[in-house]
């Protein structure tokens, strides 16, 4: 179905919601017991706990995969807004992960929905949901499309290394063993009053090196070493650190909002320290953040996604929330969103 032109609206905003996590629950314990089996290395007990603070997440089953939950949440978000995916002219689905190098996640979600929306991927590390949203929440504003489905799948914990060979394979893979699985959907489309109120973005693509999974591309197309996610979850932590709260307090101040000016605060969360240390450098309240990660570990995209669908049921019109997503790469992004 061609994209017709429209009347742009005034604003765009969020109108429903939806998130999809899978039923297989691993815990942190049960992990550090197998990969150390499997490694032949003794750890010290409840390490991996201890480090993270992530208790336990959700793993996609055997046949699961990232299309299976991005539908799986698309389909309560469009129940949640009372709309068939025909009511859909636009589908996104913005993910670290996907099923398949070609063709694009988006057509397999399309495909098992049913709808006939112009579909296509956008992906930028964990700051891909949050990307999708902006991608459709413009491409509405522009009058080429008039509502949108913008949807997630994620499944990094396929990129976990569950057998390292020794302790120096499974340290250099330790930020891996942080992922959990999750889906989440919204549905885009005008709005007379509130919607999405602010974007900014700030990216250092200097630093893309630092941790990521290489294979599947044209630089390691085959061989099952780069299919593991690689990288220091120190460094990553402390690249973050260094590029600083700019963006956050750039948005503070042209919105002329401050903390108290937000229901909730929406940040993609890794672990319970960089949770604490993000709550530190911007001062941010406690009350307002959504915590997740200790249920369900590092989620990647889907973390912002499955933040908003846990609160949206109870945020009155008018509050507003503040996304701020984190991204291998490396990006930072902020989003202020108000209820209609």
């Amino acid at each position: 179905m061609p994209i017709q032109p429209c009347d742009p609206p005034p604003r765009v905003g969020i109108t429903a919601v939806g998130s999809l996590l899978p039923g297989d629950v691993l815990t942190s314990d049960d992990l550090q017991r197998d990969v150390a089996r499997a490694g032949g290395f003794a750890l010290p007990p409840g390490v991996l706990s201890r480090a993270t603070g992530i208790v336990s997440r959700r793993v996609a089953a055997e046949g699961v995969y990232a299309s299976t939950l991005a539908v799986g949440a698309a389909r309560r978000a469009l129940a949640a807004a009372g709309l068939t995916p025909h009511d859909v002219d636009l589908l996104v689905f913005a993910s670290a992960s996907r099923d398949l190098v070609e063709p694009a996640t988006a057509h397999i979600v399309q495909a098992e929905l049913g709808s006939r929306a112009h579909a296509l991927d956008v992906t930028n590390a964990c700051n891909s949901f949050v990307n999708g949203i902006d991608v459709a929440r413009t491409m509405i504003l522009a009058g080429r499309s008039r509502r949108a489905l913008v949807v997630t799948g994620e499944t990094p914990s396929r990129a976990v290394r569950r057998a390292p060979a020794d302790f120096a394979e499974f340290r250099d893979g330790f930020a891996g063993y942080t992922f959990g699985d999750a889906g989440a959907a919204v549905v885009l489309e005008g709005v007379e009053a509130g919607g999405i109120l602010d974007v900014d973005t700030e990216t250092h693509s200097e630093h893309w090196e630092v941790g990521g999974i290489p294979g599947g591309g044209s630089r390691h197309p085959r061989g099952d070493a780069y299919t593991y996610f690689q990288g220091d979850g120190h460094e990553l932590r402390g690249v973050f650190e260094k590029v600083g709260t700019a963006v956050i307090d750039r948005t503070l101040h042209r919105t002329g909002l401050d903390w108290d000016g937000f229901a909730k605060v929406l940040v993609h969360q890794v672990t319970v320290p960089y949770l604490e240390r993000f709550a530190e450098l911007t001062g941010v309240p406690a009350r307002k953040l959504v915590v997740t990660v200790p249920e369900l570990g590092n989620v990647a995209s889907a973390s912002i996604g499955v933040q908003l669908d846990r609160v949206f049921a109870d945020l009155a019109p008018g509050e507003r929330v503040l996304f701020v997503g984190l991204g291998g790469g490396i990006s930072i992004m902020t989003m202020v969103w108000e209820k209609s």
